[in-house]
């Protein structure tokens, strides 16, 4: 069996209609794939098109501030892609005068940019003869080859990525890429994959020893970091607080308010008396919890219990923003999912 030839044909009956799929546009194809990232394609459609309407070109994307890039961003997760689309954006633009690179071992200079996203763009864009291998690839082929070599192993990338090599086919080579990646995405799928329909099933080693469930392996992740946000709310006559998050954490570049982290969730007796506390206020003020259980936001490797504090104030001395500019500036999720019960609950 022409295993290329087989997903090709597949492809070609059961491809997903998406708008980076009409186009060979670098640009888009970039957009796309930096965007889907570890992120469903449900989930980031919308994204994709509201980016394509606020920056048509890579020159509307590099003149955009870095907060508006952020604030268009919102929901998506994992900043530093944001961050990093930005900053590529401008380099294209004044560095490389818009062009992008033409060739695999161009694009991986660019920053946020990949061995997936370099093989995706220029075999789609270029035809260049160049294996993508993301994580429906990871399954596809493990399932296919009965492979158990963890695939986020130093060797399981190595082995897995000279596979795809191997199996392409060089004269269709973006119709491939994107054939394995969608056949992974809705025919190989990571649970209940319909294997008593799949096209491939009569040579699928998985299939015939009984270890679909058990492919792709995967080491063990990290362990989990639990932290305690409490963050101050500030209401002043209408105003409030917000402070941009600088250095290389997550969310860097977000705007959040002022936080105070505990090694433990605590009450209101011991937030007051924290110095941090005590350095904010020093007037006579009126606090509240917002939120009677701790709000639990889980990230890829840290999981925030957080309490949300409204604290009243009257004549607080720092640099304010009235409540109703909040919306304008780009917030993680958290902050963002409080916003939307705060004024909820003050409407």
């Amino acid at each position: 069996m022409d295993f290329s030839k087989v997903l090709i044909n597949w492809y070609l009956k059961n491809n997903r209609e998406l708008p980076w799929r009409k186009t060979k546009n670098p640009y888009h194809i970039w957009l796309s794939e930096i965007m889907l990232q570890q992120t469903r394609v449900a989930q980031g459609l919308p994204y994709y098109l509201k980016f394509t309407e606020a920056f048509p070109t890579v020159f509307d994307l590099a003149n955009a501030d870095e907060s508006y890039v952020l604030k268009l961003w919102q929901g998506l997760g994992y900043y530093s892609r944001a961050r990093n689309l930005h900053f590529t954006a401008k380099y294209i633009a004044e560095e490389l005068n818009g062009v992008f690179p033409n060739t695999y071992k161009g694009l991986l200079k660019l920053k946020g940019v990949g061995d997936y996203t370099a093989s995706a763009i220029a075999s789609i864009c270029y035809s260049e003869p160049t294996a993508v291998v993301d994580g429906n690839v990871y399954r596809v082929l493990s399932r296919y080859y009965g492979i158990d070599t963890p695939t986020n192993s130093t060797k399981g990338i190595k082995d897995f990525k000279e596979l795809a090599q191997q199996i392409i086919d060089k004269e269709n080579i973006g119709t491939y890429n994107q054939a394995i990646m969608d056949f992974g995405a809705i025919q190989c799928k990571p649970k209940s994959p319909n294997c008593g329909e799949c096209p491939l099933s009569d040579s699928c080693i998985a299939l015939a020893k009984n270890r679909v469930d058990e492919l792709p392996v995967k080491e063990k992740k990290l362990k989990i970091k639990k932290r305690y946000f409490n963050y101050l709310v500030v209401e002043n006559n209408g105003e409030t607080i917000l402070n941009k998050r600088e250095g290389k954490g997550i969310w860097e570049g977000l705007y959040e308010f002022p936080l105070i982290e505990t090694n433990k969730s605590i009450d209101v007796e011991d937030l007051v008396n924290t110095a941090e506390f005590n350095e904010l206020f020093n007037e006579e003020i009126k606090i509240q919890l917002f939120n009677t259980k701790d709000v639990v936001h889980k990230l890829s490797h840290q999981h925030l219990f957080t309490k949300f504090w409204i604290v009243t104030t009257k004549n607080f001395e720092a640099e304010l923003i009235k409540w109703k500019n909040v919306a304008e500036y780009p917030v993680p999720v958290l902050i963002n999912n409080f916003l939307l019960e705060y004024k909820k609950q003050n409407n």
